[in-house]
């Protein structure tokens, strides 16, 4: 592709996601692809400098710290035909004014999916032995396994795992429990197929038929209006004694306080990397009960894993420019439903 006809870009995201994202292979690449004036990364898109270069921009590359798309700063981006995401959800980012503009956005959610599945897979096996709660038990250094109660069966084989969310997290885990021996794996969300769900190894039933046999519970549900405190009193009270709530999607889907209650009691166990509020408060009962492990949200991608992030934006962005359909759009409808 020659200079002329490179599509002029401009990369928007927090000074920290730059820098994790385009190291110079990255960067060099993405020079390839585009033209890039200066400055090429801006993190805000309201100074006299950053809408220059906003003005004749036709692809934005975004991550965590941009700014909202809203109709004003669209207003002064004429040229704008994509915005290539570098992460996962584009919830904060996309307004309504994107879609009427007919502007293409693609997000690098699916490259997300792979280390939380991976973060939940391991939380899964840790859970079966409840590893995190005896190891955060000063007694349990001094004590044999075989004297050791309340915990419930420590096993990994023939566990009864739920997901709910047939997510694209939740279709990794499913597929990634096929590694533990005669797990059997159940799945509750009503907008999923269930030969998809079969084929993937897993079957599809009512949550309320998912939680008396769910030894561990992974959550993957999106935060909406409709699943907001999902997993509240009611529902936790139907998991099976010593079960193991994971969550690793949005912890508005749990009702804090009755999960805390659950776990205070002894009968439940969580492993969350997500919490409602986030963080949580230090007086939060959660944060002062032996069965929970709490993590700040480290499940998503960091370090070299973001880099994956960047690859898979600009994988996008070189379909794109030779005029291919994308293979991560994100629509308007599947908008509503994602995370």
């Amino acid at each position: 592709m020659s200079e002329r006809t490179k599509p002029t870009a401009l990369v928007v995201m927090d000074r920290p996601s730059f820098r994790a994202h385009f190291d110079p292979v990255r960067l060099e690449r993405l020079g390839r692809l585009v033209t890039l004036p200066d400055p090429v990364w801006v993190d805000e898109l309201d100074s006299p400098s950053a809408r220059a270069r906003l003005a004749e921009a036709e692809v934005l590359l975004t991550s965590w710290g941009a700014p909202t798309l809203t109709p004003e700063r669209l207003a002064a981006a004429p040229a704008l035909r994509a915005v290539f995401h570098c992460a996962g959800s584009v919830r904060s980012l996309v307004t309504s004014e994107v879609w009427r503009r007919g502007i293409q956005v693609t997000s690098a959610a699916d490259a997300n999916a792979i280390p939380v599945a991976e973060y939940t897979l391991a939380a899964i096996i840790l859970a079966g032995k409840k590893a995190p709660f005896i190891a955060a038990n000063p007694d349990a250094a001094n004590r044999g396994w075989g004297h050791l109660a309340g915990y419930g069966d420590l096993s990994n084989y023939r566990r009864t795992v739920g997901i709910v969310g047939f997510s694209r997290v939740g279709r990794r885990v499913v597929d990634l429990l096929g590694c533990l021996d005669s797990t059997v794996c159940l799945v509750a969300d009503p907008y999923a197929d269930p030969e998809v769900v079969r084929s993937a190894g897993g079957t599809l039933l009512d949550l309320y038929e998912v939680l008396p046999r769910s030894e561990v519970l992974s959550l993957h549900a999106p935060a909406l209006p409709s699943t907001r405190h999902m997993i509240g009193a009611t529902e936790l009270a139907l998991l099976p004694d010593h079960a193991t709530v994971i969550n690793t999607a949005r912890g508005s889907l749990v009702d804090s306080p009755a999960l805390a209650a659950e776990c205070r009691s002894g009968r439940l166990f969580a492993i969350l990397d997500v919490t409602e509020p986030e963080p949580l408060p230090a007086d939060s009962p959660l944060r002062a009960t032996p069965n929970v492990m709490i993590t700040p949200h480290l499940a998503g991608s960091l370090g070299s894993e973001i880099l994956r992030l960047s690859d898979h934006a600009l994988d996008e962005l070189s379909r794109w420019t030779v005029g291919e359909p994308p293979r991560a759009e994100v629509t308007p409808e599947a908008f509503v439903l994602n995370a």
